[in-house]
C-alpha cells in the first residue's frame, strides 16, 4: 500500500497561537516522526511526504532557509531511527538547488538506510510533479514509445527515487484545503482522497488510523463495473 500525505498547515498553526511560522514547522517535524512510526506499524509499504514544493521557494528567504535547516536536522536525528526500524529513506525531487551540506546529509541518510527491508519512506523536497513529468517526457522522445510502467521508471529516475514506489493508493491532505498542489499527479491517477479536518501539527496517530479506516471502506473499481452493478450505474467512467 502506498500512502502519500500533503502536510499542510504548519504556518497557520503557529500564527493562530501568536508564534512565528518557523515554530509551526518545528512542531510539524514532531508530527512527521509520529506518523512515520504509525505508518510502519500499520503495514504501509510506501509513505511519501510532501515536505517542500518547488513553488515554496517563493516564500520569504528566512522561512525557506529555516525549512532547509530543519530538514537537515531531521535527517541527522531520524536516520538512526530509520535504521533501527528497517525503514528505507529516500528524498525525491530536484537536488540542484539544495545546499552542499544538505545534499551530503541526504546521500548519507539514503546510504545508511538502503538495507532496510521494511517501509519505504520518501520525502519530497523541491518537488514539482508537473516539472517531473515534463522532464520524463523529454526523455521519452529520445527513447521512443513506451508503456506506463516504463514511463513511471523514467519519473523515478528524474525524481531520484531509488526504489520502485508504484501508484498512490491513498492521498491524505491536512490544512482544510482540497487540492493536489502539484503533488504526484501521475501516481495519483486512481488514488483515494482523504481530507483531514485539522492542521498538520494536529494530525497524529489516531487521525492517521481514521484515514486508513476510511480507505478500507472504499470500493475501488478503477473504472470497472462492480459485479453487483451490471448496468454500471455506480461505476467510474460509465
Amino acid at each position: 500500500m502506498h500512502v502519500a500525505i500533503i502536510m499542510d498547515g504548519n504556518g497557520r498553526w503557529a500564527t493562530q497561537r501568536g508564534l512565528p511560522r518557523t515554530a509551526g514547522h518545528i512542531e510539524g517535524a514532531k508530527t512527521v516522526r509520529s506518523v512515520v512510526e504509525a505508518a510502519a506499524r500499520s503495514g504501509v509499504d510506501v509513505l511519501t511526504l510532501y515536505a517542500f514544493s518547488s513553488a515554496n521557494w517563493s516564500r520569504p528567504a528566512g522561512e525557506t532557509s529555516a525549512l532547509m535547516r530543519l530538514f537537515g536536522q531531521y535527517l541527522f536525528t531520524e536516520t538512526r531511527r530509520c535504521v533501527e526500524q528497517s525503514i528505507r529513506l529516500n528524498v525525491i525531487g530536484r537536488r540542484d538547488r539544495l545546499g552542499d551540506n544538505l545534499l551530503r546529509a541526504i546521500e548519507q541518510s539514503e546510504r545508511l538506510t538502503a538495507g532496510g527491508t521494511g517501509m519505504h519512506l520518501r520525502i519530497a523536497v523541491d518537488y514539482s510533479s508537473q516539472a517531473s513529468i515534463l522532464q520524463a517526457a523529454r526523455r521519452v522522445r529520445a527513447e521512443g514509445p513506451l508503456d506506463s510502467d516504463a514511463f513511471m521508471a523514467l519519473l523515478n529516475e528524474v525524481d531520484h527515487c531509488a526504489y520502485p514506489s508504484g501508484e498512490v493508493d491513498l492521498l491524505i491532505r491536512t490544512g482544510h484545503e482540497r487540492r493536489l498542489s502539484d503533488f504526484l499527479l501521475w501516481e495519483c491517477a486512481y488514488a483515494e482522497l482523504y481530507f483531514a479536518d485539522c492542521l498538520w501539527p494536529e494530525f497524529g496517530e489516531s487521525e492517521f488510523k481514521a484515514a486508513l479506516d476510511d480507505f478500507a471502506r472504499r470500493q475501488r473499481r478503477f473504472g470497472r463495473v462492480a459485479a453487483h452493478d451490471p448496468l454500471g450505474i455506480r461505476g467510474e467512467g460509465t
